[in-house]
């Protein structure tokens, strides 16, 4: 699944092709659901409305017209990219009185398609529960640290817990343990007030790197230009199972945690 590097690198290409200030002509629904129902309001609303702005939260894009906020997520194999002809999973199209044409494609149909009111969207179902954003000042060490007293789930499963911490999905999370030299699977409650100061600039070390690596392409991702990331040549632990620790030596381990497997040296990270 694209996590916040993938998604913030649609974002920038998506930027880079000229949405901001398109005005949208029509819209083509090409399925009835993705993950949720594509509903009939997309092609009745949005006619006539411009783009102002387009931006993350999480791991959902967010495209600012007048009146409505369009929710996009990805899902696992969703994708963004102008029209030149149609191709099969084409789902949804946007039609610019421009000529510039954005489809949005996805094998899976887990990604996501919303159309909600400006005064809504804080309180709309996807986006009222989110924590932080990482790479933003709320997210401090002192915060991390508040939050994680008492908890004895693995910290591994609590950066990657959207109420806590948005973003931070299963590549990145293992990356930036490895970073801060902390077991996925230790007790979030056990972290030191140290540890965790030293975890939040491990995560936003890793989730920046990400970025202007464009991202990390295990299987499909490409951002709107077709373009894959390069962040899996990075890869500390991640995938590397009974691989050699870069730092000491050590094979790589993995466990499954949270339905999710985990990397760790069990030299370099305690």
């Amino acid at each position: 699944m694209p996590e916040l590097p993938e998604v913030e690198n649609v974002k920038i290409s998506l930027e880079s092709l000229g949405v901001r200030g398109q005005q949208f002509a029509s819209v083509d629904l090409r399925a009835r659901s993705l993950r949720t129902p594509l509903k009939k309001h997309l092609q009745s609303k949005l006619p006539g409305q411009k783009i102002l702005s387009l931006s993350r939260r999480a791991k959902f894009l967010l495209f600012e017209t007048e009146r409505f906020f369009i929710i996009s997520h990805l899902g696992m194999t969703g994708s963004w990219r102008p029209l030149d002809e149609m191709i099969k999973h084409d789902h949804v199209v946007f039609h610019f009185h421009s000529g510039l044409q954005l489809v949005f494609n996805d094998p899976r149909r887990f990604g996501l398609m919303e159309l909600v009111d400006k005064a809504k969207l804080l309180q709309h179902t996807w986006l009222k529960s989110l924590g932080p954003e990482p790479l933003l000042a709320p997210f401090t060490g002192e915060y991390l640290f508040n939050a994680t007293r008492k908890l004895a789930a693995p910290i591994k499963n609590v950066i990657m817990d959207q109420k806590r911490v948005v973003g931070v999905g299963n590549i990145y999370a293992s990356e930036a343990l490895y970073l801060a030299r902390i077991r996925p699977t230790r007790p979030a409650g056990k972290l030191t007030r140290l540890e965790a100061g030293e975890l939040v600039a491990a995560i936003r070390e890793v989730l920046t790197r990400a970025i202007l690596a464009g991202g990390s392409t295990i299987s499909s991702f490409k951002n709107s230009h077709g373009e894959s990331g390069s962040f899996q040549s990075q890869f500390s632990v991640y995938g590397r199972k009974g691989e050699s620790c870069l730092t000491c030596g050590q094979a790589i381990r993995s466990r499954i945690l949270g339905q999710r497997n985990s990397y760790w040296c069990p030299q370099c990270q305690r």
